[in-house]
């Protein structure tokens, strides 16, 4: 699987994993990324940047996990 493929793949996974938050992606680039949980307001409520090793499916999974932990802080 390609490294572009892999970044489709974990942003489609993130934004279902925060719906209804919008998941706004960022800065694209090198195999990064960063992401921006938004309510429906506007007001962003978490950001984080997502490098190589984070998007597998076990990395991303505890990425998912410690932003909700974050959220509901």
């Amino acid at each position: 699987m390609n490294t572009q493929h892999q970044i489709q793949k974990a942003i489609h996974t993130l934004s279902q994993a925060f719906a209804p938050l919008d998941c706004r992606i960022q800065a694209t680039r090198k195999g990064n990324f960063s992401f921006t949980l938004v309510d429906n307001t506007g007001i962003a409520h978490y950001s984080q940047r997502l490098y190589r090793g984070q998007y597998s499916d076990e990395s991303l999974q505890r990425v998912i996990e410690r932003t909700r932990q974050s959220l509901t802080a």
